[in-house]
């Protein structure tokens, strides 16, 4: 009469045990996957806000552990693209492209690089490789560049349009065209593109110094009405005062000079040493 207890006891056991491993099994896959989304929120710190040095040596190190992983070597191709090492990007996005589950993106990428490591031509042919279809404001961007590099200006302008257009955030594609007329020696309308650019991004200096070097070509040396701060300012009488100097305006440079030396909020080495190369010149 006890067997029949003894292996009911028994078969209980059993499905305890059964059941503990199924929840110790559910526990564990519910750790990777917070596992997953913690290593995940900490590749994108790494690269958004982490060091750039700091963010190579991390991915460097995960993706050796995880050779694997994909995203892993996109974060560290991207990351030595952050610390300025567009030599090393260029092998790091290269070995990113080749992989079976690479995308358009990643090859657009690697053009990228290769335009920062100064081989514009090798940049040409992967842009072109990509699908016409794949439309990103990333990919016309670098075909504009590239069109710069080759004098092709009636491309450029389409390209910088096109990507203008497929941003919310089009201020950097506008300012980049606005210098690429200014080269051209449209100064005219390379001044409307930085103003629209500022439109976008009010802060944007870079857009700012070039409107300044834009109105000077022209021999308009007063700064535009823009939003700047007190060194700004000062940065920008210097940027006024080189444009007027170039054009032959020697007095109302070094005016500018002074004015950008005394509105500087602390001492402006840079404006300092060109009042003291501009006199020099005089004198001699």
């Amino acid at each position: 009469m006890r067997h029949p207890l003894i292996a009911a006891l028994a078969a209980a056991a059993i499905l305890t045990a059964g059941c503990q491993r199924g929840r110790d099994a559910d526990v564990e896959r519910a750790l990777d996957a917070v596992s997953v989304i913690d290593e995940a929120n900490l590749n994108d710190v790494m690269l958004a806000s982490a060091d750039p040095a700091e963010a190579v040596a991390y991915f460097a190190k995960a993706s050796a552990a995880k050779p694997d992983r994909l995203d892993l070597r996109r974060g560290l191709a991207a990351a030595l693209i952050r610390a300025k090492q567009p030599a090393q990007a260029v092998a790091a996005w290269e070995q990113v492209a080749a992989h079976p589950q690479a995308m358009n993106e990643d090859r657009v990428d690697l053009a990228d690089a290769l335009i920062r490591a100064g081989d514009w031509s090798r940049a040409e042919a992967v842009l072109d490789a990509v699908p016409p279809t794949y439309e990103t404001h990333q990919r016309y961007r670098l075909a504009a560049m590239i069109a710069d590099s080759n004098q092709e200006w009636s491309k450029a302008d389409a390209f910088y349009e096109t990507a203008a257009g497929l941003t919310t955030r089009p201020a950097g594609v506008l300012n980049n065209w606005g210098y690429s007329k200014l080269s051209r020696g449209d100064a005219p309308g390379a001044e409307r593109l930085f103003d629209r650019a500022l439109d976008y991004d009010p802060g944007l200096f870079t857009a700012k110094n070039n409107l300044v070097m834009a109105r000077g070509a022209r021999r308009a040396y007063d700064l535009p009405v823009v939003q700047m701060t007190q060194t700004e300012r000062a940065m920008l009488l210097h940027t006024a005062a080189l444009s007027a100097i170039k054009q032959g305006d020697v007095s109302t440079g070094r005016a500018l000079l002074s004015q950008a030396i005394e509105t500087h909020p602390q001492y402006f080495e840079a404006a300092a040493r060109s009042l003291d190369a501009l006199e020099a010149s005089v004198v001699n």
